[in-house]
């Protein structure tokens, strides 16, 4: 069974550790961001996900609630197993700001992906 508990690091340098996931596949955690926009000091954020509960790589999905800033992103992903063993999260993510006008909101998503390594 896909094992997402615990300690992760993505190329950017942010971490997470997230929780074992109960018997419906749900599970919490907390992510420490090492990049912002924001014009407030970084703070841990809480996240909440989902994953398939079938067997090798499993796919996943979780929400992070950011607390310095008015925005929210979403992450979806499948874990697998790296060339030398490593268990490797390979994610996209969507970004949303608070958007000042609806005139404005063109520019009020952002998209990307990360790679996250067990610690």
């Amino acid at each position: 069974k896909c094992n997402l508990s615990g300690w992760w690091q993505n190329d950017l340098g942010s971490k997470m550790n997230l929780s074992t996931a109960d018997s419906h596949g749900n599970f919490s955690g907390v992510y420490y961001t090492s990049v912002s926009s924001a014009q407030k000091p970084i703070e841990p954020s809480p996240l909440s996900g989902s994953q398939h509960l079938d067997e090798g790589e499993c796919t996943f999905g979780f929400i992070v609630n950011w607390k310095f800033s008015d925005s929210i992103a979403t992450f979806v992903g499948q874990c697998f197993s790296g060339d030398n063993g490593d268990e490797v999260l390979k994610t996209s993510w969507l970004l949303r700001e608070k958007s000042d006008s609806l005139s404005s909101d063109w520019k009020a998503t952002r998209i990307g992906n990360n790679t996250f390594t067990r610690v």
